[in-house]
């Protein structure tokens, strides 16, 4: 690595134009499951963002209890908070115990925050809380699994759980005379597709097995997603 950082210096000291090439010596120290699961956390991160957005959307009320001018905002807002996916009125909750509090009869702030917040920190977590990885870096296929299951039953929750009311916590999904608008269901089936897919990728690479719990989505419950 370092005979080949001198000769790219030495480069360019021999009048090579800077601007030729975009090379970027941090790709030295990355293997190509590295960039794989980046890739799939940009993708992951891209389907929260519309999920948030379309949430919004079908429920309005939702945006306006964080205080914002508009979905854009109150959008922005989720995916800004620093440090990330921790909202003050998550009172330090993250992951799971964030999301729970979407579905929760008792909870008066906003539920897509919640929602989304605690999906997105619960996968940050499956990444060991980064963004970008290098070649000792150790990602564990069992986390990322036990994180498809969990927005699986998020996404259940989603359509299926109802307050004392009999009203959804969140509307989503609509079945309707206009048509079918399952476009929910697939952002979710997206996310889960992309945790499945780097979770076996990284199992076959480095010979591990993964532990699958069987669970009925009705009466399942969140799988641990440790920081490690």
């Amino acid at each position: 690595m370092a005979v080949l950082l001198t000769a790219c210096s030495t480069g360019a000291g021999n009048g090579r134009s800077a601007g030729a090439t975009s090379f970027d010596a941090s790709q030295l120290a990355k293997t190509d499951i590295d960039r794989v699961a980046e890739a799939h956390q940009r993708e992951i991160r891209a389907s929260l963002h519309v999920l948030a957005e379309k949430l919004y959307r079908r429920n309005p009320r939702e945006w306006r209890k964080s205080g914002e001018a508009g979905i854009e905002t109150a959008v922005a807002r989720i995916f800004s908070a620093a440090p990330p996916w921790n909202l003050p009125e998550l009172e330090g909750r993250r992951g799971t115990e964030a999301l729970a509090l979407a579905f929760r009869e008792d909870y008066r702030g906003d539920r897509v925050a919640a929602l989304i917040a605690g999906l997105g920190g619960m996968i940050q977590r499956a990444f060991n809380d980064k963004s970008e990885f290098f070649i000792l870096d150790d990602l564990d296929p069992q986390m990322l699994h036990n994180s498809a299951r969990n927005v699986e039953i998020a996404a259940w929750k989603l359509a299926h759980d109802q307050d004392s009311r009999g009203g959804a916590f969140l509307l989503s999904n609509e079945l309707g005379p206009a048509g079918r608008n399952l476009s929910f269901e697939r952002e979710f089936g997206r996310i889960i597709g992309n945790l499945d897919l780097l979770a076996r990728i990284i199992a076959d690479k480095a010979n591990r097995s993964i532990v699958r719990v069987m669970q009925s989505l009705a009466t399942a419950v969140f799988l641990p997603v440790p920081i490690r």
